[in-house]
């Protein structure tokens, strides 16, 4: 694949990742309750205990994006790291955290939304190259 091609699957990549997080995000907060305005919640988000779980996944897709931004040309085998990467937060490669994947499931189980955004992450996942 191209660097063009591996860029182009790779967005999508990042797109699905937000949708998961942003779901994530939503059934968290209905859980943790009554919250203030954006920026008390943004504070909640990034220093609360409850929400602690998901900076796995927010630091994963910080790096794909910032690996977006680079212009050095991506390889097939970084692309298929980053599925590597990915599909070791939410399944099915074996779990890189555990704590994450038993919420994450659980969440998957619970919440519409979050299967919903989990399908369109499968999908951006299937398109990049396996791992050797």
């Amino acid at each position: 694949m191209t660097d063009q091609a591996l860029r182009i699957d790779l967005r999508s990549l990042a797109r699905g990742a937000r949708g998961v997080h942003k779901a994530l995000l939503d059934v968290e907060t209905q859980y943790f309750g009554a919250v203030g305005g954006v920026l008390e919640h943004l504070q909640l988000v990034t220093n609360h205990p409850h929400f602690a779980w998901l900076l796995k996944l927010s630091g994963l897709m910080a790096e794909l994006d910032e690996r977006l931004d680079d212009e050095e040309a991506i390889e097939a085998g970084e692309a298929a790291q980053y599925r590597t990467a990915f599909e070791g937060l939410v399944g099915p490669r074996p779990a890189i955290d555990d704590d994450f994947r038993k919420r994450y499931q659980a969440l998957l189980h619970d919440a519409p939304e979050v299967a919903i955004a989990h399908g369109v992450l499968r999908q951006a996942l299937a398109r990049l190259p396996q791992p050797e």
